[in-house]
């Protein structure tokens, strides 16, 4: 697939549909209930996923078939948290038996994991520069009734 990533209808629909361009009638339109948290996520991700599943829920970022990027997104940071308290009490620099100094494996985990938290964080509108793309009342979420959701 080349270009743009294509943009979902009801994120056009949140934005107001800035481009004016005809809205896809026909792009799948998966249930709105809260999906549930997977019962394999480490404490730390359940407790992302409890912070964050029902706010997107009620603005209409989250549904039943979202839940893996969701849970792909808390995992990650899970796992984020686990290595920062590893390199709260352990050196960034390690020496390895053979006399040579390495980094800590915990700064490549921890820092492959905000990539990957980065990349889901612009899918689920998480982050400030794709938040900024949105108009959303939270208390009421968005008006998506005429198409359907």
């Amino acid at each position: 697939m080349r270009g743009r990533k294509p943009k979902p209808t009801a994120l056009k629909l949140i934005e107001g549909n800035p481009g004016k361009r005809p809205l896809n009638g026909r792009e799948p339109r998966p249930p709105t209930s809260l999906p549930t948290c997977p019962s394999h996520l480490s404490a730390a991700a359940k407790a992302e996923w409890k912070r964050l599943a029902r706010m997107l829920n009620e603005i209409g970022l989250l549904t039943q078939i979202d839940r893996g990027v969701l849970a792909a997104y808390c995992q990650a940071y899970g796992r984020w948290v686990e290595a920062e308290k590893k390199l709260a009490v352990t050196p960034p620099i390690l020496k390895t038996p053979a006399g040579y100094v390495q980094v800590s494996p915990w700064i490549t985990i921890a820092n492959r994991q905000v990539e990957l938290m980065t990349r889901l964080m612009g899918e689920l509108g998480l982050s400030p520069s794709s938040r900024s793309r949105l108009a959303v009342d939270v208390q009421s979420g968005p008006d998506l009734s005429e198409w359907g959701l």
